[in-house]
């Protein structure tokens, strides 16, 4: 059900307590949260919100990147393992107005560097669907946490595709809406220029509903647009009548799986008898192999430049050394992962000054080049489409994938297109290969989000996945 049959068939205290007793209960199984926080306050200072506000009584998690004061925000890291936030995030602040009951913080890959949630300090956050599998990451958290039913909405970021490929692999809905449109003020940052805002829910309605609540003009953060936020939910409107629709054949072309396949092209036929006009379209094939090391230049770059400071000394934990250097050496070395080592040495690399011109610069100008042939395509189409992810969520010890076939560095890394280009994008779900949930995305041109979710609730209806719910199961 959406959050608005929610409001009405339970009571605050009711549905209050359920997704708190389900999100102790689901732990030893899902790992996905790293701390509960008490909700008895939350819901003691209802008393000065109107129960109309949208999110009245409504449970829900943030991902452990978001601020909260007076609790503690780790970013699922061994260096921040004891920060107590001082203050509270722009979105913390918009869904305590708004009436939300924050009931924790939700697993991520450590600062969410990865797309496995693999990494972060409290250990693998597993997928409902199969325990055995990976939920996608960096927002696995709280993907599975609303995949499983103890919350109907959760705070995700994307920074490559963190909420779009955990919510084609949950059977849920993920949208990360255009750069700027939601505040990322005490967000804890990865990559400035590519990181999201956004939300998972198990239906598009909850969705527009949410990015009503999150969205608009913030002075503490300056890339926030002035653009008024309009009434997503109340416009939702599914007729496709006259919509172009434009597949991304790069990505059907380098997707093996005949099962997937199958299930988009009778996606496509659907839409197209509801009266869109569906046709193919093609980017730029090597700009399209180009985006993963382009990504990893960028976002790897500009997270070195963000976390400089995690050093012991300034924050987080302090391991005590025999002099200033060593101190923050040991800090770091205990605090830090090997994945999240490996990616600072790569974004030190490319900020040396003699290597600047050569590998940062030039992948900043191939994302340029990237961006110009998004922005072409949609020119001629207003939604572009393909499956989210060429099969189901792969187990944990699969390591059958070749990373540099047209399947991988295509097929499960076009998502980035819209974090290069800052354009809106959203996962819903499509059908199941081999009993496992896959998604389709959908991305548009800036600050078209009532376009793509009205395509989205299309896609919805076509498929008639939604509001799904998986316990999990050993």
């Amino acid at each position: 059900m959406d959050i608005t049959k929610l409001k009405e068939m339970k009571s605050v205290q009711e549905r209050v307590d359920e997704a708190v007793n389900k999100s102790h209960a689901y732990q030893a199984d899902l790992n996905a949260m790293v701390s509960f926080i008490d909700p008895s306050e939350q819901i003691e200072n209802l008393k000065h919100i109107d129960p109309q506000a949208p999110f009245y009584g409504v449970p829900v998690v943030l991902k452990d990147l978001v601020n909260m004061k007076g609790t503690v925000t780790t970013g699922s890291s061994g260096i921040l393992e004891n920060y107590v936030s001082p203050y509270d995030a722009t979105i913390t602040e918009k869904l305590r107005a708004a009436g939300a009951i924050i009931i924790g913080k939700s697993s991520c890959d450590t600062f969410g560097m990865g797309g496995t949630n693999m990494t972060a300090w409290t250990g693998p956050v597993m997928n409902p669907y199969d325990l055995t599998r990976m939920s996608g990451g960096s927002s696995g958290g709280s993907a599975v946490l609303v995949a499983s039913g103890v919350v109907p909405m959760a705070i995700g970021t994307d920074t490559g595709d963190s909420i779009r490929k955990p919510a084609s692999y949950n059977n849920i809905v993920g949208l990360k809406p255009t750069y700027g449109r939601i505040s990322r003020y005490g967000v804890i940052p990865y990559a400035s220029s590519l990181d999201h805002v956004g939300v998972f829910t198990r239906n598009v309605k909850d969705a527009a509903l949410s990015l009503e609540v999150l969205a608009g003009r913030d002075d503490k953060d300056m890339t926030s647009s002035q653009l008024p936020v309009e009434a997503y939910a109340k416009l939702l409107n599914s007729d496709l009548e006259g919509k172009r629709i434009g597949i991304i054949q790069n990505v059907i072309d380098a997707i093996q799986n005949r099962e997937t396949l199958n299930l988009f092209k009778d996606l496509c036929d659907q839409l197209t008898a509801k009266g869109a006009l569906v046709q193919s379209i093609h980017l730029d094939e090597k700009l399209m192999h180009a985006f993963l090391p382009t990504y990893y230049i960028i976002a790897n770059a500009e997270a070195t430049a963000n976390h400089a400071n995690l050093d012991g000394l300034r924050f987080g934990v302090l391991h005590e050394g025999n002099s200033m250097e060593e101190s923050m050496i040991r800090s770091r070395t205990a605090g830090f992962g090997k994945l999240l080592k490996k990616r600072f040495v790569i974004g030190s690399y490319a900020l040396f000054t003699e290597n600047q011109e050569e590998v940062f610069r030039k992948a900043q100008k191939v994302r340029r080049l990237i961006v110009e042939d998004l922005k072409r395509v949609l020119c001629e189409v207003d939604v572009v489409i393909a499956p989210a992810s060429a099969q189901g969520a792969p187990k944990f010890d699969d390591v059958s994938i070749d990373q540099l076939s047209s399947e991988y560095l295509i097929a499960e890394n076009y998502m980035a297109l819209a974090n290069f280009s800052g354009y809106p994008s959203i996962t819903v779900p499509m059908g199941y290969v081999d009993g496992l949930p896959v998604g389709v995305n959908l991305t548009s041109a800036a600050f078209t989000e009532q376009l793509l979710l009205n395509v989205a609730l299309a896609v919805e209806e076509s498929t008639g996945i939604k509001d799904m719910i998986k316990e999990p199961k050993r």
